[in-house]
């Protein structure tokens, strides 16, 4: 039984595959923006409205991109076995993969937050979206700094 069980951690492969597959889409994603974006600034000659924007948007799609291979990366370092990349680049136990992941929907929620202030149409509704995050960031955090000092 226990050999079977040794073997089935390579089922992770499946969700690191999967991960990888995802992280060249987000890749091809923002690279796709990335043409869109440089294609409207030289039309524009920098005067477009919607420049900053997409260059947030820019941003958020290669955040995601990252993320996704930082983690799948780090589901094989836990599962499978080591690899040659740099520390700061891979989860060593849950606890480190969940708090890289609660870092990285906060930095997504921050981006989505500055593309809506960037095109505010309602005070109110900003406002609200703007304590929406803050509140959930807080407690992605907090949960995240408490996990890490119980492991």
């Amino acid at each position: 039984m226990a050999n079977l069980i040794e073997k089935l951690r390579y089922l992770a492969l499946v969700g690191i595959t999967s991960l990888l597959v995802a992280t060249v889409a987000a890749t091809g994603w923002g690279a796709m923006k990335t043409v869109k974006v440089v294609m409207t600034i030289v039309l524009t000659y920098g005067q477009g409205t919607s420049i900053a924007h997409d260059l947030i948007e820019l941003v958020d799609a290669f955040l995601i991109a990252v993320a996704l291979f930082i983690f799948a990366v780090s589901l094989y370092e836990l599962f499978i076995g080591k690899l040659n990349l740099p520390n700061w680049m891979l989860a060593h136990n849950w606890y480190e993969l969940k708090a890289k992941l609660s870092g990285v929907i906060v930095l997504v929620m921050a981006v989505k937050f500055l593309e809506q202030v960037i095109i505010w149409q309602n005070a109110y509704e900003t406002l609200l979206f703007g304590v929406a995050i803050s509140i959930f960031s807080a407690v992605l955090i907090a949960l995240s700094y408490f996990n890490v000092q119980d492991a």
